[in-house]
């Protein structure tokens, strides 16, 4: 799914957008535990879906090769992690929905859980 249909689906709003108009996101994680990013084996190309909004979601997304982040319930990154995942090319959005809906959401449109099997 092109990044920009991800965006409509989460009814998202654009902080850091992706310099690749083209961007795939082949998969979602739903997580606020950053160790469960790095300990989970995570299929290609999913978007992060969280609400933290610290820089420490920007640098694990970076090492779990996460291709882009949406924050949940209009939780909105300070200057400084928007800055960082400018650097590290790391997508941002914000979305009104909570995580339950906006994983729902991708579900229905036909993306999956970034672990299943």
């Amino acid at each position: 799914m092109i990044f920009k249909r991800v965006l409509e689906i989460l009814e998202a709003e654009v902080i850091v957008d992706a310099k690749d108009e083209g961007l795939e996101i082949l998969s979602v994680c739903n997580t606020d535990l950053m160790s469960d990013l790095l300990h989970f084996s995570i299929k290609p190309n999913p978007i992060l879906i969280t609400g933290l909004t610290n820089t420490q979601v920007v640098r694990t997304a970076e090492i779990a090769d996460i291709k882009a982040i949406a924050f949940v319930l209009n939780k909105r990154p300070d200057e400084e992690v928007i800055e960082l995942a400018r650097r590290k090319d790391v997508p941002l959005i914000v979305t009104k929905l909570s995580k339950f809906t906006a994983c729902g959401r991708l579900y229905v449109e036909g993306l999956r859980s970034c672990t299943e099997n």
